[in-house]
Formats: C-alpha cells, sequence, structure tokens
C-alpha cells in the first residue's frame, strides 16, 4: 500500500503532458476544491480527475479484478472510494465547476488518448 501513488502517476503524468503540450495551463491538485482535482483549469471552470480503474471500480478490465485475499476489507475500500468520487463531483458541479474525468484505461492506448485529449480539450475551449 506504501507504494500506491495518489499523485503524479504514469496515466496522470501522461495526460500533463499532452494537455501542456497543446498550450493549455492549469494548477495541480487543487487543495481549495472538493476531492482536490488532480487539473484546475480556474480561468476555464474546470477540473479533471485522473482516475485509477482499480480503484475507482471502473467498468472496466482494469477495473473488475477482485483482490484473492481480506476481500471484504478491499470491496468497501473501493465502494467508498466511487461514492466519495460521486460527491465530489456533484460537490463541484453544484459550485459551478465543470468536472471531467479520465481513467487509466483511456491512457494506454496513445492514439485514443491523444483523441481523447482532442475532445477534451474542445470542451475545455467551449463557453459554458
Amino acid at each position: 500500500m506504501s507504494r500506491v501513488r495518489g499523485r503524479d502517476t504514469k496515466p496522470e503524468m501522461l495526460v500533463r503532458r499532452l494537455l501542456h503540450a497543446a498550450g493549455l495551463r492549469y494548477r495541480l491538485h487543487g487543495k481549495h476544491l472538493p476531492g482536490k482535482p488532480d487539473l484546475v483549469f480556474a480561468g476555464l471552470g474546470a477540473v479533471i480527475f485522473v482516475h485509477g480503474c482499480f480503484w475507482h471500480m471502473h467498468r472496466c478490465q482494469l477495473g473488475k479484478p477482485v483482490p484473492a485475499t481480506n476481500k471484504e476489507f478491499w470491496a468497501e475500500k473501493r465502494r467508498g472510494n466511487a461514492l466519495r468520487d460521486k460527491r465530489h463531483r456533484a460537490a463541484l458541479k453544484k459550485a459551478g465547476w465543470r468536472v471531467f474525468e479520465i481513467w487509466e484505461c483511456e491512457t494506454r492506448d496513445a492514439a485514443k488518448l491523444q483523441k481523447r485529449i482532442g475532445r477534451l480539450i474542445a470542451e475545455l475551449n467551449t463557453p459554458v
């Protein structure tokens, strides 16, 4: 558990590099916002979370495995993460923020990630 990082993960770094290369500037890990979003675009009123599929129970191959030991503990921990994510998204939306999520599985294929980032940039640049 001590090796599991909450920030500066490989998927997050990939997303950050692509957004920065596209000319977008952001703040990291907004401490003043619910959930401490990974990327904060204050001028655009948007935040991005880069979630690990396993830890946040994404419905993909990476998010489905069940640990072999201590199943109840891990099931509750992962469920708690997903519920907390939902609360944070709701609080951010209520405060007027646009909330985007990028999943770890989306960062595995460079071409798909580039396409996803392109769509995300288009949405970020769309006025609210």
